[in-house]
């Protein structure tokens, strides 16, 4: 049984996760812990409850999703795994921070090996599934779990609302299509643990999300 436990970091709330399971080996995706307290709250939880990370995840590489990379891959010597269509949104981080004004950001880590629909993501006894949903960025990838019916999702599907696609990369047509073609078609309970505000249902987006009527 997996558990899925959140924090909303940096100025941008974004939701990190980690998953774990009964043998407490687990997995971090989007660390976006920016400030020195949060930074300190994320090792704080997983030493309380003594968890072993084991892997390193980006759903995708906007900076809101990347400050704490390298915290965790120094820290717990894990290496960054990513979809390799992000690489250029990952190397684009120090300047897109100089543009935000946000100082002192850490240099992310690069990527010790590049993750694709179809490969599986294994900690403990636990398993989860990829999906590349790109369309907020060129690499997004989301992370599910069909045995409790869950996906970590990042930036693609919110609370009545979609990713944005402004960015370098985005394209509004391209995120509708990874929506509808790989969300959608999951069964109605699944939860959509999402990369910004609250999370959601396959079946509530399906009946009321304004941009997928």
């Amino acid at each position: 049984m997996i558990t899925i436990h959140s924090f909303t970091f940096n100025p941008f709330q974004e939701n990190m996760y980690l998953l774990f399971d009964e043998t407490k080996e687990c997995v971090v995706i989007d660390p976006g812990c920016y400030e020195k307290h949060e930074k300190e709250k994320l090792i704080s939880y997983i030493a309380t409850n003594n968890l072993v990370p084991k892997r390193l995840l980006n759903t995708h590489c906007h900076i809101d999703h990347v400050f704490g990379n390298k915290l965790v891959s120094e820290t717990y010597k894990l290496g960054l795994e990513m979809h390799e269509a992000d690489l250029p949104v990952l190397e684009s981080v120090a300047q897109v921070a100089h543009v935000y004004g946000i100082p002192n950001v850490d240099e992310s880590p690069k990527p010790i090996s590049f993750l694709n629909e179809g490969d599986k993501i294994n900690f403990g006894d636990s398993e989860l599934d990829i999906l590349f949903v790109p369309g907020h960025a060129p690499g997004h990838i989301a992370f599910v779990n069909h045995k409790q019916k869950f996906i970590i999702g990042g930036d693609v599907l919110f609370y009545s609302s979609i990713g944005r696609t402004d960015l370098p990369g985005g394209d509004h047509s391209t995120l509708i299509e990874s929506i509808k073609s790989k969300f959608l078609t999951l069964d109605n309970d699944y939860e959509v643990y999402t990369g910004h505000g609250q999370k959601t249902t396959i079946g509530f987006e399906k009946m009321n999300n304004p941009f997928l009527q």
